[in-house]
């Protein structure tokens, strides 16, 4: 009798330790409690509703769990002061937080390691940007849900008039395609026809971009992922030195102040043969009557390496370390960025998935014909991770000495070795 007693018990044990599966779906719930847990919505645009598919799909396959959702601000500032004075307190108030792509390495100490959560087949889906993007210390502190990256948009009936068959492979292909058709463009009477319209403003964007032709000429990533400073190279001030060239001769000379929406505008109206921005931009290019159509999407172009770079966005999933059912809200983490979810939330936002097989799927190719697999693997994550709570100062001393070479206000060579000095400064190197 004691035997049978001592096998019941250990069967209990191997159940009370063991992953609960919902039903015949693979899932694992985290739990078998009755909980209710929390997770910080997205209020802009279809998100909301994408959102609660999700939760609805995911409380079908776990149904003793709830998931409230709740409204965050739209404002990505708002939105992490309110997760850093909650995080400061210990609070359990949200459980599941949506995280912006440059907040892993800043809110790490207060987010789960999701990979002991996680399939492994799901773990080795994602990009691998976004794994050396989301991963601190080893932990993999958030997980993607959807992500951004830079795109080249090319007008088609405008390189089909000048003789071009496919889109500029190189920096310097787009700089002599670009020069030829803004030449004949104007010859023919639009005076305000312009080869190549970017962001070169003091911002974030600048930076995206900056890294982009950096990365792309061999250049480095401003910070590698092991903590090494790389700015001050050949190969970053010939990569810099190109982009100030294109300043009044084949970009307006305004290009200096514009963010996305100054360039779309340019490209909207009809007025530029090239254009560098996200993939926001594809839907309401479809809607331009100018362009009526006639236009592609492609990687941007290669440097010196070879290879092009497309600096990495999006919004990725994490679980507050201070959550009070820390298993469940894993497990709606795990479910809300897997390849099944991921497709569906793809799809009624528009929004890229980071699973690159998903790219193959018919229906995201119908709802995204910008989605090319050739364009996400050349993804770039900026160094916001390996800098974590520096990486704002970071970026603002980056974009500040591109900017001052594009304006022509300091050389490159001098501008990248001030800027090395104040980076070290900055990281106590």
């Amino acid at each position: 009798m004691r035997k049978v007693i001592a096998l019941v018990l250990v069967l209990l044990l191997s159940l009370s330790t063991t992953a609960v599966f919902a039903q015949d779906e693979g899932i694992d719930c985290g739990t078998d409690e009755e909980v209710t847990i929390t997770f910080v919505g997205d209020p802009v645009g279809t998100l909301p509703d994408a959102e609660q598919a999700t939760i609805e799909r995911f409380e079908e396959l776990c149904p003793n769990i709830t998931v409230e959702r709740i409204d965050g601000p739209s404002s990505a500032t708002d939105l992490l002061a309110q997760y850093l004075t909650a995080f400061e307190a210990e609070s359990s108030d949200f459980d599941v937080i949506r995280v912006d792509v440059i907040w892993p390495g800043q809110l790490a100490e207060h987010l789960l390691d999701l990979k002991p959560y996680m399939p492994e087949e799901q773990y080795d889906a994602y990009l691998p940007s976004v794994i050396t993007n989301d991963t601190v210390d080893g932990a993999l502190v958030a997980a993607p849900l959807r992500i951004g990256f830079g795109l080249l948009y090319y007008r088609t009936d405008l390189l089909e008039k000048y003789g071009y068959e496919a889109p500029p492979a190189t920096w310097d292909e787009l700089a002599e395609m670009a020069q030829t058709i803004q030449d004949g463009e104007r010859e023919e009477g639009n005076n305000e026809f312009w080869g190549y319209v970017w962001q070169g403003a003091s911002y974030e964007g600048l930076t995206t971009n900056a890294l982009e032709w950096q990365v792309s000429e061999g250049g480095g990533s401003i910070v590698s992922p092991e903590g090494e400073i790389q700015v001050y190279n050949d190969e970053t001030i010939a990569a810099f030195e190109r982009a100030a060239g294109w300043v009044d001769t084949i970009s307006p000379p305004g290009v200096i102040s514009y963010q996305e929406e100054d360039a779309r505008a340019v490209w909207h109206a009809g007025n530029a043969a090239f254009m560098r921005n996200w993939p926001y931009a594809y839907t309401s290019t479809v809607e331009s009557e100018a362009i009526d159509g006639n236009f592609e999407v492609a990687p941007l172009p290669a440097g010196a390496s070879g290879t092009g770079a497309a600096s990495l966005g999006g919004w990725h999933i994490g679980v507050s370390r201070y959550s009070a059912n820390p298993e469940a809200a894993a497990a709606f983490a795990v479910y809300m960025t897997s390849m099944e979810n991921m497709k569906e939330f793809s799809i009624d936002t528009s929004s890229p998935p980071a699973i690159l097989a998903l790219y193959d799927d018919a229906d995201i190719q119908e709802a995204m014909p910008f989605a090319s697999a050739d364009i996400v693997e050349i993804t770039t994550p900026r160094p916001s991770t390996v800098t974590a709570e520096d990486y704002n100062a970071v970026s603002t001393l980056y974009f500040t000495a591109v900017h001052s070479i594009l304006t022509g206000e300091e050389d490159a060579d001098v501008a990248l070795e001030l800027l090395e000095l104040d980076l070290m400064e900055l990281l106590g190197e």
